[in-house]
């Protein structure tokens, strides 16, 4: 399935709209995970445990709205965007979203 950021996808033509495709993840900090990060955040550096988390959840995220345009009929999402917020102080939401489309390779 085509990917864009943008509401074209080079050499393809958007031949129908299906609407809005969406994935949402909510995900949990773990215990022990904050634990490590908090001696993440004392020494200074990158704090891995929630890069992997955050990383984690954006491709399940992905995953969730690729198979909600495919229910759709669709091949392709279009004008794709990320957003995230916190649900609680332990937990955030991960949101990908975009429209959802069928494209045709240009002649």
């Amino acid at each position: 399935m085509h990917i864009s950021t943008t509401y074209e996808i080079a050499g393809y033509e958007v031949v129908e709209n299906l609407g809005l495709a969406r994935g949402t993840v909510v995900r949990a900090r773990n215990l022990f995970r904050d634990i490590r990060a908090l001696f993440r955040t004392i020494v200074g550096g990158e704090v891995r445990e929630y890069t992997a988390l955050i990383a984690q959840s954006r491709e399940q995220a992905i995953d969730r709205m690729k198979d909600e345009a495919r229910s759709k009929g669709a091949n392709a999402i279009v004008g794709f965007r990320f957003a995230t917020c916190e649900v609680s102080r332990a937990a955030a939401e991960v949101v990908a979203y975009g429209t959802a489309v069928r494209v045709q390779k240009r002649a």
